[in-house]
């Protein structure tokens, strides 16, 4: 089985990426299901749901998110109608929404996934390595492929939870940081693992936002209103190979795909 994930979307521009180039990578990858994060799709600060419907027709199949879900108040009744959007599972559980789901690939597999956050230089929110074991019960017998998106700051916390569900899921793949690492790999129990899987939006900005803009901030230190940066894009993500008998991962393979400025 083959998987595809995208890194973060980031707004305009990354709206704009998908549409020009994701059922390419699906043509070529032969991927049967999508995964994406999709925090960011509406300037860069949540989702609307244009925005949603906008990604879940181009061939996304199932949306992960992280801390900017909560931007916008739309997410609020989103979170609740629409059963393939995740919450970072480790929210409160009078939170809206659910933060793990077991979703129909192309093929008519089975494929699980699970939504997390980190800890460490974000919010004190419910420990991701408890919450994890959690969504693992409820989905453990619907399926062996499990697909983790683990949305946190520190790479540390990222790669302890590679090593802390390696074997037990197909991979664990890092968000949030917007910068595709070069750690893509196998873990010695048949997980795949990646510290980032980098930003599918604007290439010319820092992490999405106009460079302008964040100069200003550390240079002078001065409050600014952050801005989506325009231009030529990039499509980030990892292609996966999945055993779909044990869950176990063949292979992790990154892509970035540069694209002019429509």
């Amino acid at each position: 089985m083959k998987i595809l994930i995208i890194g973060d979307i980031f707004g305009k521009v990354g709206r704009r990426v998908l549409r020009q180039g994701l059922n390419n990578v699906i043509a070529l990858t032969k991927a049967d299901m999508v995964i994406a994060n999709g925090e960011n799709l509406a300037g860069g600060f949540g989702i609307t749901r244009d925005t949603v419907e906008e990604v879940f027709s181009m061939g996304v199949d199932v949306m992960t998110s992280g801390n900017h879900i909560w931007d916008k108040k739309e997410a609020l009744q989103l979170l609740e109608s629409h059963r393939k959007i995740l919450r970072p599972a480790n929210y409160p559980d009078r939170s809206p929404g659910k933060g793990s789901g077991v979703f129909q690939s192309r093929s008519g597999k089975p494929v699980g996934v699970i939504n997390l956050q980190g800890r460490v230089f974000m919010d004190a929110i419910n420990c991701p390595f408890e919450q994890a074991e959690k969504e693992l019960d409820k989905i453990k017998d619907a399926t062996k492929v499990v697909i983790v998106d683990m949305h946190a700051e520190a790479t540390s916390e990222k790669i302890a939870m590679g090593y802390y569900l390696d074997g037990r899921v197909s991979a664990v793949v890092g968000t949030h940081t917007h910068v595709q690492t070069a750690d893509a790999k196998l873990l010695p129990r048949g997980s795949a693992f990646i510290s980032d899987l980098g930003m599918t939006g604007p290439a010319h900005s820092i992490i999405g936002i106009r460079p302008d803009i964040i100069m200003k901030r550390f240079l002078m230190k001065l409050p600014e209103r952050f801005e989506e940066a325009m231009g030529p894009g990039q499509l980030n993500g990892v292609t996966l190979d999945v055993d779909e008998e044990t869950g176990k991962a063949r292979a992790i393979d990154p892509f970035q795909v540069n694209y002019a400025e429509a």
